[in-house]
């Protein structure tokens, strides 16, 4: 089965509410998150309603709902006469991203270890197992995935209505560019990702003992972690200057070559 199709979230929902019937729109819902955050729908892809109608076996009024909603969570933008696309990150999303990040996961990281209940505990080490047993399989989609699903779980421990839509959208796209920073590519790759995983260990601890201060501290160490990946996301590295000059030379000679041909022909057309 398809680990990121409609069929696997199908399952996965039952299994997560075999007593309740789920409702056809909230699994499609979840999907279609999922596809985003997974980069199945790279940002700015355009979606067909048509296919996505076929796909998820469901007529277009129930879809476009669907649409609207991931719309106004950010996961989308919907636009008149342009129809529905995944959120772009362009350059003045990725300004106020790093800008405000810090102060947003600081912000719940207080709050969560200070309304911490025994439940929503056991509710993040439980998250905490399933990030470290995707790191077992060195699956960086699942590690991305399982990161925002730690990250969301302390925002809802922090119970504020008025930073949990900000963490959400702030959410879909730090966990879109940290597939770079989940790759086993080599050994200073491994070592981070180890690092991130006791960070969340360390957070854990903090809020168990109630001391908010030491979860920000180790929050605020965790981004910063990421941040120097993410960075390399939005400016990667760049070319040698030895190929580049190479590359800008031959240019140069072609486009010097060319010109007369282009000249004598306008000459001889004259």
């Amino acid at each position: 089965m398809d680990p990121t199709g409609p069929l696997w979230v199908i399952g996965h929902l039952a299994m997560k509410k075999s007593s309740a019937k789920i409702p056809r729109k909230e699994i499609v819902a979840t999907d279609i998150r999922r596809r985003v955050l997974t980069l199945d729908y790279p940002p700015g892809m355009p979606l067909d309603e048509v296919e996505l109608a076929n796909q998820y076996e469901l007529s277009r009024t129930p879809l476009r709902e669907v649409l609207q909603r991931l719309a106004g969570q950010g996961y989308l933008s919907a636009e008149v006469n342009r129809g529905v696309s995944v959120a772009s990150m362009d350059l003045a999303t990725m300004r106020s991203f790093f800008q405000t990040a810090p102060l947003i996961y600081a912000a719940i990281a207080r709050l969560a270890t200070e309304q911490a209940s025994p439940s929503a505990i056991a509710e993040l080490k439980r998250i905490q197992q399933q990030f470290k047993a995707s790191v077992a399989k060195k699956d960086p989609a699942e590690m991305a995935l399982q990161n925002h699903h730690f990250h969301a779980h302390l925002g809802a421990m922090a119970q504020s209505p008025y930073l949990a839509p900000s963490l959400e959208r702030l959410q879909i796209d730090h966990t879109r560019m940290s597939h770079r920073f989940y790759r086993f590519s080599h050994e200073p790759s491994i070592k981070r990702i180890k690092l991130a995983c006791e960070q969340h260990d360390t957070m854990i601890d903090a809020v168990e003992r109630g001391d908010p201060a030491a979860c920000v501290a180790e929050t605020i160490a965790h981004w910063e972690l990421s941040r120097a990946e993410i960075d390399k996301y939005v400016m990667p590295d760049a070319l040698p200057i030895e190929q580049a000059v190479t590359n800008s030379s031959v240019n140069s000679v072609k486009s010097s070559i060319k010109e007369p041909v282009e000249f004598n022909r306008t000459v001889k057309g004259a």
